[in-house]
């Protein structure tokens, strides 16, 4: 995490002033992130991907994604080849959430058949 945090800040040329301004944080806290000797919570780990428009996943170095990709393929398409609802063609937010929903969906049915 430590180098991707360093990485991200550095591809953006902030200070580590700048980012923990952005975040609301001592910029003592920030280069404790950066340098290992703390540990952001859960909380501030999400802000830090949100900041950085990154996922949680990818700061964890758990994907090497930077950004998350998520892969739709439409089995029945629309006139345009986009995928609508009620005559009205979803944009890219409502896609992510749908995108999310099933996933979420997915997980707890998982949970429930012990996967």
């Amino acid at each position: 995490m430590l180098e991707r945090l360093y990485e991200l800040r550095k591809k953006r040329k902030w200070s580590l002033q700048e980012t923990a301004d952005q975040l609301g944080i001592a910029k003592s806290t920030y280069a404790g992130y950066e340098s290992g000797y703390r540990e952001p919570s859960l909380q501030s780990l999400s802000q830090i991907a949100d900041l950085f428009e990154t996922t949680v996943d990818y700061l964890l170095g758990r994907t090497d994604a930077e950004h998350d990709v998520i892969e739709i393929t439409a089995l029945i398409k629309n006139d345009s080849n986009r995928l609508s609802l009620d005559g009205e063609p979803l944009s890219q937010d409502e896609l992510i959430d749908i995108t999310a929903f099933i996933r979420a969906k997915r997980m707890l049915k998982a949970d429930e058949i012990g996967e």
